[in-house]
């Protein structure tokens, strides 16, 4: 009989992670709450059942018997692959315990406080009352964000709202309705460049593989427009955001796996914003991590979760880079891809996300952005250029605005 991995998540952002697992000659068990995930196709045991319901994922398991059960870019589910874990009687490579500071960031503040990482100032609301008095506690001038969510969905830069009762309300009840535990995050707001370090941890040990840099639209909302790799910043602050990344690693006890810790270069020195217990999504470990390092993390990832032993060597340094198309307002009459960006130099991938009929109302989160470009070059300079160049071919016409042009982000 084969062996078996049931992997959570069956999204595109796990499609590398499965062709990878597949490639091992794994049977694959497929689970994700879409019926029409595109990684579905790739599953000889499909499962339409949501990734967070852990007792179902259990059940489901103590069915099919898998003798892996992991996920790859997501944080919610790595709370049930730990679970499932557990259950099964496996030594799990992060705790349940520990999973949940490693995706529910009131738990992961708190462990990290208790670690002495550093990290902002930061309050814990479980109702308005509890909210207000966080938010004066700050100022008033601070990230309002829920506890349990991810893509930068109810994230919110809380400024001249904060005046008025009526604000307050708006802003807790926005973050509050994309919690799924109903606690919000009240915290410091952070000033300064931020990164992500992308690592891999064996037995205890952790590699850092590279550091990439993060593009984020500008206030009231915090989403990531674009990344490039390896980052440009100087070599001692990369020393100091590394300390901290290992650090972080460290408290939340991961012994096997990715990590991807996003960090904030503040005038104190680095802070943690997040860690998370997986591979880092938006394409970056799937796409930009090979192009720059050659390193293939994401298989790596799944050897690693299978008892095989990775190989983490970087055969060279190089630039890579994606940015992401960002709307406008309205209903989406056409969108395209001029014919110019085929003769950009370094331009690997090109996806568009929406189509005519769509409607768009700015980038508030992740689930906004219109599609996005991916390039590469000798340097991170060169990708980032290439990736600009390729934003000007870019053109969206929407109904409401019966306007047709070029949008090219500036970042």
């Amino acid at each position: 009989m084969g062996k078996k991995m049931m992997i959570l998540g069956a999204s595109a952002l796990q499609v590398p992670a499965i062709l990878a697992a597949k490639e091992m000659g794994y049977e694959m068990i497929l689970v994700d709450y879409d019926e029409n995930a595109v990684g579905f196709p790739l599953a000889d045991v499909k499962l339409v059942v949501s990734t967070l319901d852990m007792e179902e994922v259990y059940r489901q398991a103590l069915i099919y018997k898998p003798d892996v059960v992991i996920t790859s870019a997501s944080d919610g589910p790595v709370r049930t692959a730990a679970y499932v874990n557990e259950k099964l009687g496996r030594q799990p490579d992060l705790s349940f315990e520990d999973s949940l500071c490693a995706t529910i960031k009131s738990h992961m503040r708190a462990r990290l406080k208790e670690r002495n990482v550093p990290i902002p100032s930061y309050y814990t609301a479980a109702d308005f009352v509890g909210f207000r008095t966080a938010v004066e506690a700050l100022g008033g001038y601070c990230i309002v964000k829920p506890s349990d969510n991810a893509g930068s969905r109810g994230v919110v830069l809380l400024e001249g709202e904060g005046g008025t009762q009526q604000g307050l309300k708006r802003v807790y009840e926005y973050s509050k309705a994309n919690s799924r535990n109903g606690i919000v995050m009240v915290e410091e707001f952070m000033e300064g460049p931020e990164v992500s370090v992308e690592s891999m941890t064996i037995d205890g040990d952790t590699t850092i593989i590279t550091i990439t840099d993060k593009y984020i639209t500008p206030p009231p909302y915090f989403v990531e427009i674009a990344h490039c790799e390896p980052s440009r910043l100087g070599r001692e602050i990369q020393e100091r955001i590394r300390e901290v990344a290992l650090q972080a690693v460290k408290a939340i006890r991961l012994q096997n796996g990715p990590s991807h810790t996003e960090i904030k270069v503040t005038k104190q020195g680095p802070k943690v914003v997040e860690i998370a217990a997986r591979l880092g999504g938006d394409f970056i470990t799937s796409k930009l991590v090979p192009l720059s390092t050659g390193v293939d993390l994401v298989g790596a990832s799944v050897r690693l979760a299978a008892g095989e032993k990775p190989d983490l060597e970087k055969r060279w340094e190089k630039g890579a880079a994606i940015h992401f198309i960002q709307g406008g307002k309205g209903k989406i009459r056409k969108i395209e891809a001029g014919e110019g960006i085929a003769r950009i130099a370094g331009v690997e991938e090109v996806k568009i996300y929406k189509k005519p009929g769509d409607s768009v109302d700015g980038t508030r989160s992740s689930n906004d952005r219109l599609g996005h470009i991916i390039t590469s070059g000798r340097t991170p300079g060169e990708a980032m250029k290439a990736g600009k160049d390729a934003l000007s071919h870019i053109y969206v016409e929407y109904d409401e605005t019966d306007h047709f042009g070029k949008r090219q982000e500036k970042l």
